[in-house]
């Protein structure tokens, strides 16, 4: 083996086991080179100190930060109130991109806000970004997005028609599940969204956002199929649908056949077919 094979090999290693770290959710490098950390002397125990008094919630208080509680910030309650000073979508999606009271922010390459057609008659709601949606800055890019476009268009929709967003718009670190603390944080900010899209019809992929939108507790193979009612907080009610995520039908192809019957559904509500019967 000559020298250009070697090094040719070594390029394929190197290829492949970045394709595995990658496929394994670790995507972030944290330093330039890599470092022997096992070569290092243990840090000395510095002598024990008393931290200054935290200082008075006016001046912890920034601009778009979270807002301060008897025991620290409290993100829900800042993101709450941003969410309702929001006139209108663009005016939301900058409150967003300017709120600092949610860890993701940092970890996430950018804000997800929308994609789609404001103001049309069924708005999607998703659970958080992967990888593609965090590069490009539009939910359901990947491949969980081309399935959803292939499902929208068995039924004569396309994203000209609809409007879609996520109930977390950072992605969370190797696309890990949100917690149920930095869902708490984001859900005023896709609360307003929806009152302000006004959709006619809301649509929950997947079980986070149907637990998180309707308050229901059994899992998504339960609550698919059926409508319920979401209740905005401006009062008006819209009836809803929960449905399966499309990432998960790409982990279980064989239960599309219940995504398609949800589908049909839908496509009779659009047509005012039929009322849905609410739950």
């Amino acid at each position: 083996m000559n020298r250009r094979q070697r090094d040719e090999l070594d390029l394929a290693h190197a290829v492949a086991a970045l394709r595995w770290w990658k496929d394994a959710g670790v995507d972030l490098a944290l330093d330039e080179t890599p470092q022997r950390r096992f070569d290092r002397e243990p840090a000395r125990e510095e002598p024990f100190a008393v931290e200054p008094a935290p200082a008075p919630p006016a001046e912890r208080a920034t601009a778009g930060g979270p807002a301060p509680t008897e025991s620290g910030f409290d993100g829900a309650a800042a993101s709450s109130d941003l969410a309702a000073a929001s006139t209108d979508l663009e005016s939301l999606r900058q409150a967003m991109d300017a709120f600092e009271g949610c860890p993701l922010k940092k970890t996430a390459t950018q804000l997800v806000f929308s994609d789609g057609e404001p103001g049309s008659r069924i708005m999607f709601v998703g659970e958080a970004p992967g990888g593609d949606e965090d590069r490009i800055g539009r939910p359901f890019v990947g491949r969980a997005g081309q399935l959803l476009d292939r499902m929208l268009a068995s039924i004569g929709l396309d994203r000209s028609k609809i409007y879609i967003a996520n109930t977390v718009p950072w992605r969370p670190p190797g696309n890990r599940t949100p917690t149920p603390q930095e869902t708490q944080t984001c859900l005023p900010f896709i609360r307003r969204q929806i009152q302000l899209a006004a959709p006619e019809i809301l649509v929950c992929l997947g079980g986070s956002a149907a637990q998180s939108l309707l308050g229901i507790r059994e899992g998504i193979t339960r609550a698919r199929g059926r409508w319920y009612s979401y209740k905005c907080d401006d009062g008006r009610v819209l009836q809803t649908l929960a449905m399966l995520h499309p990432a998960y039908l790409l982990r279980q192809p064989a239960h599309k056949r219940y995504a398609w019957s949800d589908l049909r559904s839908l496509a009779e509500a659009l047509r005012g077919a039929k009322e849905p019967e609410h739950k």
